[in-house]
């Protein structure tokens, strides 16, 4: 599509909004920015969009005029594609894209993408500290913090783009298509936004719609979903296990982690090597150090950046030793599997700070994974009393209530003794408290450092 043409729609003010905005004004198409949002500032939104200032912005209704001479609409990950709006474009038959198939259309290089309900961020993270001590052009972009389209038109024939891709946007995906591709897992999230399982694995299923027999598929033999789907997808399917060992993949056993090709495994390295905790991260380096060998990366090269490799920040990341007790930072445990995650890397009694907005996950699962490691959990948010109901029902009656985060730390800190820990790992996300995961994690890490002054 000529998209200097292209009379296009941009819906979402926010960091990927922007992004696309200005990606689409450098591509000379005629945009229009807008929000359904009527309280945001329509002067603060246009002191953002820098190049693309002079584009028109509008909050709430979108004129007639405007509306009827659209020719392509580009969605921000965050809007629901069922919404009755976007709908109405779908009759009209419009193209709709979302930001990531908006990227694409610009990428010159290799795209090597990585999905799942759990472990994205790291994943993507290590594979592009991987990519960057082998090859000079790497930028690594998407639901990591950086919009693909941001840094998209510094993509080159040499270049290498490392994605981490979210269900949301891969529910729009059209001609995007990874050199490398990973579905982590598939667990239940987002389900106030799919509506079903179903809906929600083939959204993730998507990333690999457009692959060929050429291309590499990396998949979580554990997962039910995955090993099924393993089947049907088009790619050339490298799996990987924690729990067992494959005769053709990458596997774990014994704290030792192999590379099996044609039932000979060979060692690649030992889990105490690397400076990530948990079972999770094995997961996590298994499938980047599949995703870096299938594109061609020299192994060495590969182990040696895995060794060097330290946890992302919020996820089970360490913030401080007071008073005898570890405060570790988990706030990007947003759903119930990942903060399960959090729990297993535990080592010492704790006192677990959950609750956060409802995306309507169940807790069953994370409450049993306490196996008595938790020794009181601290309740806060929207969730809290949905929570405690589970908690009871599983047989917990540890816990409290609290009306803050900053009340859940202090209280933490004046129960907990030395020799135990405090984790923030919420089993939920952090909307109507916090306006995203890494606020909610930066200030707790602050009311941690300000319990050392």
């Amino acid at each position: 599509m000529e998209l200097s043409k292209q009379n296009v729609l941009v819906v979402g003010s926010g960091k990927s909004g922007i992004a696309a905005m200005q990606l689409l004004k450098k591509a000379g198409a005629n945009c229009v920015l807008f929000d359904g949002n009527t309280e945001l500032d329509v002067e603060e939104i246009k002191g953002r969009l820098e190049d693309a200032k002079d584009a028109p912005v509008f909050l709430g209704t979108l004129p007639k005029e405007v509306d009827d001479a659209l020719t392509l609409i580009v969605l921000s990950p965050g809007v629901p594609t069922d919404l009755p709006m976007v709908e109405a474009y779908r009759q009209r038959e419009i193209p709709i894209w979302g930001e990531i198939e908006l990227a694409f259309a610009f990428e010159r290089g290799d795209v090597l993408a990585i999905t799942g309900t759990n472990g994205k961020t790291t994943t993507t993270a290590l594979l592009g500290e991987i990519m960057k001590a082998y090859y000079e052009n790497v930028f690594v972009v998407g639901n990591i913090g950086i919009p693909y389209t941001q840094m998209v038109t510094q993509t080159s024939e040499n270049s290498v783009t490392v994605a981490e891709i979210s269900s949301f946007q891969l529910e729009t995906v059209i001609d995007f298509r990874p050199v490398v591709s990973a579905i982590l897992n598939i667990t239940p999230d987002h389900l106030n936004r799919h509506h079903t399982m179903e809906n929600y694995a083939l959204a993730k299923e998507n990333i690999t719609c457009n692959q060929s027999k050429e291309q590499y598929c990396v998949l979580n033999y554990e997962d039910e979903f995955l090993r099924a789907f393993g089947d049907d997808c088009k790619a050339q399917v490298i799996y990987f296990s924690s729990l067992r060992e494959l005769a053709d993949g990458y596997f774990c056993k014994d704290e030792e982690i192999y590379r099996a090709v044609s039932g000979k495994p060979e060692r690649l390295m030992n889990i105490h090597d690397m400076k990530l905790l948990g079972r999770h991260n094995w997961e996590n380096v298994m499938a980047a150090i599949a995703m870096a060998d299938a594109y061609g990366v020299p192994m060495d090269v590969i182990i040696k950046t895995v060794c060097a490799f330290k946890a992302v920040e919020h996820r089970i990341e360490f913030v401080a030793t007071v008073g005898g007790v570890d405060y570790y930072n988990d706030s990007k445990g947003t759903n119930p599997d990942a903060a399960i995650k959090g729990i297993e890397a535990m080592v010492k009694p704790t006192y677990l700070i959950g609750g956060g907005y409802d995306k309507q996950s169940t807790y069953d699962e994370w409450i049993e994974s306490f196996d008595g490691k938790v020794k009181k959990l601290v309740l806060l948010g929207q969730t809290r009393e949905k929570i405690a109901d589970c908690a009871k029902a599983h047989g917990f009656k540890d816990y409290l209530f609290v009306e803050s985060l900053q009340e859940a730390v202090d209280y933490c800190a004046g129960a907990a003794k030395a020799g135990e820990a405090v984790l923030l790992s919420p089993a939920c996300a952090s909307w109507g408290m916090f306006p995203n995961y890494e606020v909610r994690g930066q200030m707790f890490k602050e009311m941690v450092f300000a319990l050392q002054k």
